[in-house]
């Protein structure tokens, strides 16, 4: 099960800092919800299907992913951010859409934070994060890795 979660933020991570756009994030962006890795539930076992949700101001890109410890699949797309709303470019299908996000924190299954999406046509409504799954400004390997470290402390108590 920790593999798992350790896994799938390891590929988000990986995925979305690879992407080279240069595009600023907007003013009104709210804080909590880029730069987070989002998830919808603790993976139970290794096989459990978990969807994860990620934004990289740094970038303007984010990530829907659906993954277990065998197999997986995301979507990457780029965002421009406004007012709580996203408006997102899926690049691979050309699929525009805008997209409500409104994250507070919450204390609700051992996370910290809580994140509903409205509008979205992929992913789930509502997602969970935890303090310290927040994506740094250097996306080196050695920044991914410092960043499951952290997780995996997390998840071992």
């Amino acid at each position: 099960m920790k593999k798992a979660v350790l896994l799938v933020i390891a590929v988000v991570v990986a995925v979305v800092s690879l992407w080279s756009w240069r595009h600023a994030a907007r003013p009104g962006e709210n804080r909590l919800v880029a730069d987070r890795i989002w998830i919808d539930h603790i993976p139970r076992s290794e096989r459990d299907t978990i969807r994860v949700f990620a934004l990289v101001s740094e970038h303007s890109v984010g990530v829907f992913q659906a993954t277990s410890q065998w197999r997986g699949a995301y979507e990457v797309f780029r965002y421009e951010a406004e007012s709580g709303e996203l408006r997102l470019v899926f690049p691979q299908t050309g699929d525009r859409e805008t997209v409500r996000a409104k994250a507070r924190r919450c204390s609700e299954g051992g996370m910290d934070f809580c994140l509903e999406l409205d509008g979205a046509s992929r992913g789930v409504k509502r997602y969970y994060s935890r303090e310290g799954w927040e994506i740094g400004g250097g996306h080196d390997l050695a920044a991914i890795e410092r960043q499951v470290d952290v997780v995996r402390a997390q998840l071992a108590e």
